[in-house]
């Protein structure tokens, strides 16, 4: 074995269980630490190792927990990044915690989730056996820069992962075109019909035909640009999926039921998160188990017992309030969880918190793509909209020009002072963070009210 393997393991390990004495995550700096000593360890620690990787700008954290469950359904013993750590230095780190202080891993199954930019060397050092590409919008532009260029950093990680099936989601047509771009087995997944009755006013990240630039032509769109697809010029249009969701019962506040074909054959399942974009996610998990070959109907079962991932239409209770956390972080997710307020009868409590830290993304005028004026629509259920977060004076500015009555509205930056006015009231409260904001409350909402941490 190489000593620098050795040194670096124990490095990285050293400095996990140092952070974990202090009570702090340590998901990022065990692996930068490792991989200042050894830059290509992560190659060295996945060679025995069968691993999936899910990526994609929305979606990779739920679906992977859905992933989570169907594998110890399947009898599959594997080890994951739980933590959300979906970077090189992260993913690192969850590989050493794996592995013996010579290299040797414990499990030889892993799930990772994996950052879109990060997926380039992630999947060149790991060579994974399954790639799950969720979907592609547009997302912290400062470092992503325009949607084709999120789609090219997925295009090299799939080309970087020569022996890997990989499962593309049908309805978004930039996802979708990556067929034409790579030599892989391809497997497509999607939704064969409309989510919503009714959907918020939303701006598209791909109104234009990937090959030759005409405006694409709709049978239907399920939520921003994704849909069924087809260019009237070229001839470029949504390939029909293996793996699908054929109809949609029910989509409301509190689950989804639907109608999935897969295998020449249709399943009945239930999703125990709301929202049109759980759908999705739930549907592109059948597909990975589709492509490994595994039961379908394992994947179908977990649609309903999953554990949602943190922050990820979580819930809480709050001394007496009872509280959802949703992370949002782009136009599209944000727009997706308006639709799902829209479709709530009780009275409750708002609360966004903005941030722009690196991890959120410095840019933050997305929010004026976001259709925030549908809340105005929802006043009379909405009693208090708390504001917080580093621009929270910007996303009170953003809620005055949707026409919100200023009277509802309070702007707190403190945390623990929007936790204990949020714990003191009897109402249903939703909670709209952007990544640093959850992780911040969330450690928060553990410390006071005895909830796991984010990590476990």
């Amino acid at each position: 074995m190489k000593a620098r393997a050795f040194i670096a393991i124990t490095a990285c390990k050293l400095t996990h269980w140092l952070l974990r004495v202090m009570g702090r995550g340590a998901t990022q700096l065990p692996g930068r630490v490792a991989n200042k000593i050894y830059p290509d360890l992560l190659g060295y620690l996945a060679r025995d190792v069968r691993t999936i990787i899910v990526t994609g700008t929305n979606g990779k954290t739920t679906t992977s927990r859905i992933l989570e469950e169907t594998l110890r359904e399947a009898g599959i013993s594997f080890f994951e990044n739980k933590s959300g750590a979906n970077l090189l230095n992260g993913i690192t780190a969850i590989f050493i915690e794996n592995c013996s202080a010579t290299g040797r891993p414990k499990k030889k199954t892993a799930l990772i989730e994996s950052d879109e930019a990060a997926f380039k060397k992630v999947g060149k050092y790991t060579d994974p056996e399954l790639v799950l590409v969720t979907n592609v919008f547009r997302d912290q532009l400062d470092r992503y820069g325009e949607v084709t260029h999120t789609l090219n950093n997925i295009k090299i990680g799939i080309q970087n992962s020569p022996h890997a099936v990989v499962c593309l989601n049908a309805d978004c047509s930039l996802t979708a075109s990556l067929r034409d771009e790579i030599g892989n087995k391809v497997i497509f997944y999607g939704v064969n019909e409309p989510i919503y009755k009714h959907r918020v006013r939303e701006e598209s990240d791909a109104p234009y035909c990937i090959r030759c630039k005409h405006e694409y032509e709709y049978e239907y769109i399920t939520y921003g640009h994704l849909g069924k697809y087809h260019c009237p010029n070229c001839g470029y249009s949504r390939p029909d999926p293996e793996v699908a969701v054929s109809r949609v019962f029910i989509s409301d506040a509190d689950h989804s039921e639907i109608e999935i074909e897969a295998a020449g054959e249709k399943f009945k399942a239930l999703i125990n998160l709301p929202g049109g974009y759980n759908i999705y996610n739930g549907i592109s998990a059948v597909a990975v188990a589709y492509a490994l070959g595994l039961d379908v109907r394992i994947a179908v079962g977990a649609l309903s017992s999953f554990e949602c991932g943190f922050g990820r239409m979580e819930k809480f209770m709050l001394g007496d309030a009872a509280a959802r956390m949703i992370l949002i972080k782009n136009p599209a997710g944000c727009n997706q969880v308006l639709n799902f307020l829209s479709n709530i009868s009780e009275e409750s409590i708002f609360v966004v918190c903005l941030n722009d830290n690196y991890a959120d993304g410095r840019d933050i005028s997305w929010i004026w793509d976001v259709d925030f004026e549908v809340l105005a629509g929802l006043q009379d259920r909405l009693s208090l909209i708390y504001l917080s977060g580093i621009r929270a004076d910007e996303i009170a500015m953003r809620f005055k020009y949707a026409g919100i009555d200023p009277a509802k509205i309070k702007v707190q930056k403190d945390y623990g002072k929007l936790v204990d006015a949020i714990s003191s009231q009897k109402k249903a409260v939703y909670i709209m963070p952007t990544y640093t904001a959850m992780m911040d409350l969330r450690a928060l909402i553990s410390k006071r009210f005895g909830y796991k941490n984010f990590w476990e």
